[in-house]
């Protein structure tokens, strides 16, 4: 049996297709003039856009709309003036057109890999589709046909990049496994719209897997079973058979209140990265946006968003939701993210250095930009501002009195804005900790268990060798959780969570009879995250 992180629930069962990485070497390619290398490189681009545009009308038939946004993004990234100008200014410099796609491509990549966010570091994923396409086209490489295989087919792949998980034929693939990859991975995202299980981060896959293997995939304990018995094969054609019901049952909390057996009202949010994010968790039935990543607005330009680019877009999110609530955690950047025109240092450790709250505190003009913004967006529904990555009283404080300072600098102007109530993430051990005396200071609290599991337990998910530390069960994160939330009813303030355990049908229980009032989720998880609360006590 191999293991893995069950991203697509559901099972799978059928023989293996392994699927492998194609060679991009260009070093033999001759660079012959300028003119001629952007030439080539514009047919490249041209048809990538051709075949993306074919791409997305398949997926909006197969997926859905909002998933075929994401290889619409692809589309605007390419067409980013900045994009395309980096890489003729590399052909201009001597470079042919592979190693001008790679270069400027594998720039971007770097940026977005170094954040600690997970929906931002699938932006690199997303680049690296882009380059890998450009570098295929331009190369004439002949891409594996992953729509034609047999039915009942489960590939395996180091790595699905969305492009090559639009072509699969769902009707004929009955699992996915990849050797990277997660929950939040793009490929994870698509796979669950088009109803395919999914296993990803499976060491060695594509080498271990013997192509035409019979397998078995359990996409919710991301388990792979190989050469499964008789008992194996009827035990989890039953479980496949129990799904499709469960599935099914999900309807019917469309719509519905988040209420518990014993009758306590609960509300289940969605969590956003984009403006357009939010025609998600809409669809998806979710009762207000329990967490609003700003960080997205900055990145992928070349300058600061300014206050009414920014107004536009948390007005935008607002004015969607209507009355309901919408929480916008304020810049939560530093050392781990490149965005270059912020010429943010470099540090050795970034996870403990100078970034979030620290970084704006320090920035008050740009902190203020964006304050402003957010105050002013609050005119249009029910906005409230959470502070990322807390760990002192000080801090809260401080940002208490420049949002007094921008209310009376938006007041001198003559601009219309609402005072929003403030809160905390609690992400770091520390405000866990004096989460008695943050309470005192703001409106509410959202614990990120993203995070404060990995500071708790002094662990890079990202490592293989130590990611099995990385478990929101661990009793030391669930004391931290607990506290939290009760000091949190203490002061009779509300008590969020935005992180993926929000989610987690085992912890939910728990969240419950400890008095956790909102559970913010991916958009696809709303429906199963409320009826899990309803059935509970």
């Amino acid at each position: 049996m191999l293991k893995g992180i069950g991203s697509s629930g559901g099972y799978g069962i059928g023989k293996a297709v392994i699927i492998r990485d194609c060679t991009l070497d260009y070093k033999s390619v001759k660079y012959t003039t300028a003119d001629d290398e952007k030439s080539r490189l514009r047919s490249a681009v041209e048809r990538f856009e051709q075949e993306t545009r074919s791409l997305v009308e398949d997926l909006k038939e197969n997926a859905g709309e909002k998933e075929a946004e994401i290889l619409e993004g692809h589309l605007m990234m390419l067409q980013d003036p900045f994009m395309l100008s980096q890489m003729e200014e590399g052909i201009d410099a001597g470079s042919v057109a592979e190693a001008a796609v790679d270069s400027v491509c594998t720039m971007f990549i770097d940026m977005f890999s170094s954040v600690d966010d997970e929906l931002t570091r699938q932006r690199a994923s997303d680049v690296k589709d882009i380059k890998n396409s450009l570098l295929e086209i331009l190369l004439g490489v002949e891409k594996t046909d992953i729509s034609s295989v047999a039915k009942n087919s489960i590939l395996i792949a180091k790595d699905f990049t969305p492009s090559m998980t639009s072509r699969i034929n769902a009707k004929n693939v009955c699992a996915i496994v990849t050797e990277v990859g997660g929950v939040t991975s793009h490929s994870a995202i698509l796979a669950r719209a088009m109803g395919i299980p999914a296993v990803m981060s499976v060491v060695g896959a594509t080498e271990v897997i013997a192509d035409g293997e019979e397998l078995i995939v359990d996409g919710f304990k991301g388990k792979i079973i190989t050469n499964p018995t008789s008992n194996e094969l009827a035990l989890y054609k039953q479980k496949y058979n129990d799904f499709l019901q469960e599935k099914e049952s999900l309807n019917e909390y469309f719509g519905k209140a988040t209420v518990t057996k014993s009758g306590v009202v609960k509300k289940v949010y969605g969590n956003i990265g984009r403006p357009e994010d939010v025609q998600n968790v809409l669809q998806s039935s979710g009762e207000g946006i329990g967490l609003f990543r700003t960080e997205f607005l900055f990145m992928d330009r070349d300058r600061c968003p300014t206050e009414d680019e920014q107004f536009e877009a948390y007005s935008t999110v607002a004015r969607a939701m209507g009355d309901k609530e919408v929480i916008i955690r304020t810049l939560d950047i530093g050392g781990d993210k490149a965005i270059e025109y912020l010429k943010i240092e470099r540090e050795e450790n970034p996870f403990l250095g100078h970034r979030a709250i620290r970084y704006c505190l320090d920035n008050t003009e740009l902190y203020k930009t964006q304050l402003k913004a957010i105050l002013r967006a609050g005119q249009f529904g029910d906005i409230k501002i959470m502070l990322p990555l807390v760990t002192t009283l000080d801090e809260v404080r401080r940002a208490k009195a420049l949002i007094d300072e921008c209310c009376d600098e938006l007041e001198q102007q003559g601009k219309r804005y609402k005072k929003a109530p403030l809160g905390v993430m609690i992400e770091t051990p520390s405000a866990a900790l004096i989460s008695d005396l943050l309470a005192k200071e703001v409106e509410f609290f959202s614990i990120g268990t993203n995070d404060l599991t990995g500071y708790i337990m002094a662990v890079d998910r990202g490592n293989a060798n130590v990611s099995s530390l990385y478990d929101v069960f661990q009793p030391s994160v669930l004391r931290a959780i607990e506290m939290t939330i009760k000091n949190a009813k203490a002061a009779g303030i509300t008590v969020g969570m935005c992180g993926e355990a929000a989610a987690h049908a085992d912890l939910i229980p728990k969240l419950v009879e400890w008095g956790l009032d909102e559970f913010s989720v991916s958009p696809s998880s709303i429906l199963q995250t409320r009826k899990y609360i309803c059935s509970c006590k």
